[in-house]
């Protein structure tokens, strides 16, 4: 099954529509994304054309049917002018005072939760405006997949596992625990298990008015 396609399985064609929804995340992340394209006036078959992503995957995302991966929520972000964990984060509840400065605490069993291609990505914050926005990724593919791009800076630490790191037109490095990496927005990047055992890092990306490069 392709990676930007994680629909709710087993489920008849004919089944009733709130039984076709995989949960509430991917209702509440697709209901985001369609306002935002509405909000911009593109069609889904213009969001398509932008993104690279097929029109009958982009409706299923938006009516949450389907989970699109972090690959395809990067493109989609990228479309929509927004950011890949601002769309992630859409699925995960509010604070009460989304205006509170004071600190925040998030538990082991919270953070809005994103699928890759045989693993899974966390939001350590929760949801709102932030100067970065961390992510715990956790998985054990040894496919390197797609490169993500975007225009935010982004910081990544190695805590368990080794990990293989290829920047575009780099040399692809070999990270362990304690190693980590920074690059600037604009840089292809993707990851995956040197070895195919599982790998444990944090990713921190700068949000664009942190000053991310245009």
């Amino acid at each position: 099954m392709p990676t930007d396609l994680l629909p709710h399985a087993d489920l008849p064609p004919d089944a009733p529509e709130a039984d076709r929804v995989v949960d509430e995340q991917a209702r509440l992340v697709g209901e985001h994304i369609r306002a935002l394209r509405r909000s911009a006036r593109l069609t889904l078959v213009q969001l398509a054309e932008r993104t690279g992503l097929s029109h009958p995957f982009l409706s299923q995302v938006e009516r949450g049917h389907s989970r699109a991966s972090m690959v395809s929520l990067e493109k989609i972000a990228t479309a929509l002018d927004t950011t890949q964990v601002a769309l992630l984060a859409a699925g995960a509840p509010a604070r009460d005072e989304p205006d509170d400065r004071g600190p925040e605490v998030l538990r082991a069993d919270e953070g809005a939760r994103g699928p890759f291609s045989s693993g899974e990505a966390r939001l350590l914050v929760h949801a709102g405006p932030h100067a970065f926005e961390p992510l715990e990724w956790k998985g054990d593919d040894t496919d390197l997949g797609e490169y993500f791009e975007h225009r935010e800076d982004e910081f990544l630490t190695v805590l368990e596992g080794d990990v293989l790191l290829d920047l575009r037109g780099q040399d692809v490095l070999r990270l362990g625990p304690g190693d980590s990496a920074y690059y600037r927005g604009g840089t292809g990047h993707r990851w995956c298990s040197a070895d195919g055992s599982a790998f444990h890092m944090i990713v921190v990306k700068e949000t664009p008015r942190a000053g991310a490069a245009s």
